[in-house]
């Protein structure tokens, strides 16, 4: 598209595209996020292109006008709703279709679009009812979508959908009718606090850096979202990447920063072509660069691709890393507000924070604090996935429940099992237990529990998980992503991991329980870094909710979910035993022995808990103790 140079061309624009995509007869909205994408989502919207390609006489039932007119098929970002991926959307009527395959599109196309009729067996169920449309689906009925809310109904690729959806006219705003100073006076009394997990407020984050000597200034996204289980960073930069780069110029302008940087896993391959596409569209027409809309404010923005470390999440590490050095941790003070990127001042927030900003600038400070609580404003986007029946990005007002989220949104325990625990925080976290069910989740209640919001993974575990294996997987994670520059990080975390995994295997001791808390008192008071003092976080919860099963493991040697494979105990039930010898016969190591017409035994002491003779049994006669 042409340059734009001014703020009434923007707006000129605005109407226009807002107009064609309202007018537009039909739109089939395909998810194209990386999770619909691996479940062929691709060779949908190419079966899609070609029926609406090849077809010439169109005739749209819900829009009988629309004879002739093509139909409008869109490669979106994620909608969210994963489980049920891939995602296809009917627009205007706002039909959803779950699990579809390529087989399907000819059917949708010819029952569905042309005609206006439903495919039963593609529409969404639960409990008995059937949900045609998107928003009446418990899933997405029980969110608040603000920054997700264009993500899976704009093409991520075309930036003409992102101006006709608003984009840039808070940026335009903020250059022709605000002062930088107003500008940080807008973030600051909306209260916005940053979603990658520390909750700073991040007015006073941008006022520290404006107020600074040094006039050159970095701003700085991070995009390295290292929790296992957590997307929400990406899909934002896969679904609506000019959302968060409309953050970063408004926070650039503020600040007086003219030069930043995305910092984004190379994990991360379309998010990271996403963002290439829209700098270059965004670029070329006159929203980003030099001379923004003729303002006469300049901005370059790069991006940066991390390698994957963990570490690299904290702010100091992540931008040695832009810097061409190791990814680890300094000492502070200097704060990054003072000295971070290249030792000058520097903004720095996550995807999701500088995602906020346009909607703050546009709606005022007012609005946003109309969502969440008094002390922690606005929604916060989860990525929901454990034993739940709906699994997915969902994005909720800070101040609701765990109950809310697990059991409204999320559909329940899956195969209706009792619910154990969520963990919440990712490594960094901790467990939240079914006395904590009601909470409201802020910045400020969870950290009384003891556990944080991190940047937003929620990790919901039943009635067969095993805690002390939960807390030996995390330590295990967090020990192998350590940087290793500060001692109580590099080997306190090896300590722990020890400890737990000769509880795990059946040979732990008492004291045990003792030296984790030790432990775990002295890497959270000693570490450099935020992410080495959160390390121990996991273990200090579970140790608090369900020392039980670690005494089970210690006194008993038994798991009591049955999880750890060197605990469990493999038994044959006399009762169902016929002595037909196929078990003994699969057993690797002869651990089972027996005589015709006699029940077959497991010596416990041969047995090396393969689970062989379970698959071998016809008789379902062996279970695990």
């Amino acid at each position: 598209m042409n340059r734009i140079e001014n703020f009434e061309e923007l707006k000129k624009f605005h109407e226009l595209f807002e107009a064609k995509i309202k007018n537009s007869p039909c739109r089939v909205l395909i998810c194209a996020g990386t999770g619909c994408q691996a479940g062929g989502s691709a060779k949908i919207a190419e079966r899609f292109n070609e029926l609406a390609g090849t077809d010439a006489n169109i005739s749209v039932e819900f829009a009988p006008e629309a004879a002739g007119h093509p139909v409008g098929v869109r490669r979106t970002g994620c909608h969210g709703f994963c489980e049920m991926g891939p995602l296809v959307r009917i627009e205007p009527q706002g039909i959803l279709y779950t699990k579809v395959k390529p087989e399907d599109c000819d059917e949708i196309f010819e029952k569905t679009i042309k005609n206006g009729e439903i495919i039963d067996r593609l529409i969404y169920k639960m409990d008995g009812k059937e949900y045609v449309k998107q928003e009446e689906i418990p899933f997405y009925a029980g969110q608040t979508r603000v920054v997700l809310k264009n993500c899976g109904h704009i093409d991520a690729e075309h930036i003409e959908e992102a101006i006709a959806s608003g984009a840039y006219q808070a940026l335009a705003h903020s250059l022709f009718d605000l002062t930088p100073d107003e500008v940080i006076e807008k973030i600051l009394d909306s209260n916005l606090r940053g979603r990658g997990g520390g909750g700073f407020p991040a007015g006073k984050k941008w006022q520290q850096v404006a107020r600074q000597a040094e006039t050159v200034r970095y701003v700085v996204c991070n995009g390295d979202e290292g929790d296992p289980g957590a997307f929400m960073d990406r899909s934002i930069m896969e679904g609506d990447p000019h959302k968060m780069i409309e953050g970063m110029i408004i926070a650039a302008y503020a600040v007086g920063a003219h030069e930043g940087y995305i910092y984004v896993r190379a994990e991360y391959p379309l998010a990271v072509k996403r963002l290439q596409i829209a700098i270059k569209q965004a670029t070329e027409a006159g929203l980003l660069g030099e001379n923004i809309l003729g303002s006469g404010f300049d901005f370059q923005l790069h991006i940066n691709r991390g390698a994957g470390a963990f570490v690299c999440g904290e702010g100091s590490a992540l931008t040695a890393s832009i810097e061409g050095k190791r990814g680890m941790p300094r000492v502070k003070p200097p704060r990054t507000v003072e000295q971070g990127l290249f030792e000058k001042p520097t903004v720095l927030n996550n995807v999701e924070t500088f995602a906020n900003v346009p909607m703050i600038i546009t709606n005022g400070a007012d609005w946003f604090k109309g969502f969440g609580t008094e002390k922690s404003p606005g929604t916060k986007a989860f990525a929901l996935t454990g034993s739940v029946k709906n699994t997915g990005l969902i994005e909720v007002p800070f101040g609701i429940t765990p109950r809310e989220i697990i059991f409204k949104i999320g559909g329940g325990i899956r195969n209706d099992k009792k619910f154990k625990a969520v963990q919440i925080g990712g490594p960094s976290g901790g467990c939240l237990t079914e006395s904590q069910l009601d909470e409201p989740l802020d910045f400020d209640n969870v950290k009384k529990l003891g556990v944080i919001v991190g940047s937003g993974g929620l990790v919901v575990m039943d009635e067969d998980t095993c805690m002390v294996e939960v807390a030996r997987f995390f330590m295990e994670f967090t020990h192998r992503e350590s940087c290793g520059k500060c001692v109580p990080c590099r080997e306190g975390t090896l300590r722990m991991l020890e400890i737990l995994e000769r509880i795990v295997a059946g040979q732990g001791e008492m004291e045990d329980i003792e030296k984790l808390r030790t432990l775990s008192d002295l890497i959270i008071n000693t570490a450099l870094c935020g992410l080495g003092k959160s390390a121990p976080l996991p273990v200090v919860s579970t140790l608090d909710n369900f020392l039980d099963e670690y005494e089970a493991h210690i006194k008993d040697k038994k798991c009591p979910a049955h999880v750890c494979q060197k605990l469990k105990q493999y038994i044959i039930d006399k009762e169902k035993c016929k002595a037909c010898s196929k078990c003994a016969r699969g057993c690797p190591v002869q651990a089972i022995h027996g005589a015709p017409k006699t029940p077959y035994e497991i010596d416990q002491s041969k047995c090396i808990k393969c689970g062989a003779c379970i698959a071998a049994c016809p008789f379902k006669a062996i279970y695990v103790a």
